[in-house]
């Protein structure tokens, strides 16, 4: 069974709390950078936790009338 992370997914480096997007694997690590751009890390594997993303917030928001 393959356990990588899809290049692609966002994951979470739990050492740090630093969320990335993986690039790559190479040499035993998951390589991730910054969703933004930036530089790119290593992170062990077993130390990079996928990111499961939820629905949209705002289609979920109650609609509030303003006070007259």
């Amino acid at each position: 069974m393959n356990n990588e992370i899809p290049p692609g997914t966002l994951a979470i480096d739990t050492r740090t709390g630093r969320l990335g997007q993986v690039m790559d694997h190479h040499a035993g690590y998951v390589q991730l950078r910054p969703p933004r751009g930036g530089i790119e890390w290593n992170c062990p594997p077993d130390k990079a936790r996928p990111v499961r993303l939820g629905p949209e917030r705002g289609e979920q928001r109650e609609h509030r009338e303003r006070p007259a």
